[in-house]
């Protein structure tokens, strides 16, 4: 799946073993999450366009390199992936930040969405979704296409822990947008979630279990 991108940094590995562990409190977690965004908010952004501006150091004018277009805007699925929007905020302090609610029907496992505010002009900006698991891959599908059905076509999505069978029903609906994954685990169990995986992201990150 050429749109997947894995990451291969020992300071994410390192991190993302410190978050599996099941003594790391929520605090630390909490920075982890934040630490192991911008490690790989760092490769996922590598390609942004750039324009030469003309500026003044203290020594003399010269021509160099700035950011171009829009601000890009970050878009969290909530509500784990806000624990990722500070990481991504360290590396774009001026981005625009929208929103995505969706919860998982214990039952079926599927995703049910609850709420949406997205920042104007998507389809001028780039988009960086963030969700620090993809199990089955239903609710990134499903923010993605409420993404592109406003406008969005510069779209990425970064995932801290994702499951094989997440990876390819995501890359099956989304082909053309770019999944940037911190490791690939082993794989569901009966009840949808990552194995050896974390636990559950959200209670960890917000200490609600």
């Amino acid at each position: 799946m050429s749109n997947v991108i894995y990451m291969d940094h020992p300071l994410i590995k390192h991190k993302i073993t410190m978050m599996r562990m099941k003594q790391t409190n929520t605090k630390d977690f909490r920075t982890l999450v934040e630490e192991v965004t911008v490690l790989m908010g760092y490769e996922a952004l590598s390609d942004m366009k750039t324009r030469e501006e003309r500026i003044q150091t203290p020594i003399e004018d010269t021509v160099q390199p700035v950011l171009d277009g829009l601000d890009p805007a970050v878009v969290p699925i909530l509500r784990a992936g806000l624990g990722m929007v500070g990481g991504m905020l360290t590396l774009l302090p001026s981005a625009k930040v929208g929103h995505i609610g969706m919860y998982r029907d214990e039952e079926n496992h599927l995703p049910h969405p609850y709420y949406c505010k997205l920042p104007p002009r998507l389809k001028d900006r780039l988009v960086i979704v963030t969700d620090p698991m993809l199990a089955t891959g239903g609710s990134l599908i499903d923010a993605v296409d409420e993404i592109k059905k406003q406008g969005g076509r510069n779209i990425k999505c970064m995932c801290i822990i994702a499951s094989p069978e997440g990876v390819k029903a995501f890359s099956e609906k989304h082909p053309d947008v770019q999944l940037y994954v911190g490791s690939l685990d082993r794989c569901l169990n009966k009840d949808c979630y990552i194995c050896p995986g974390l636990g559950d992201a959200g209670d960890r990150i917000f200490g609600t279990k």
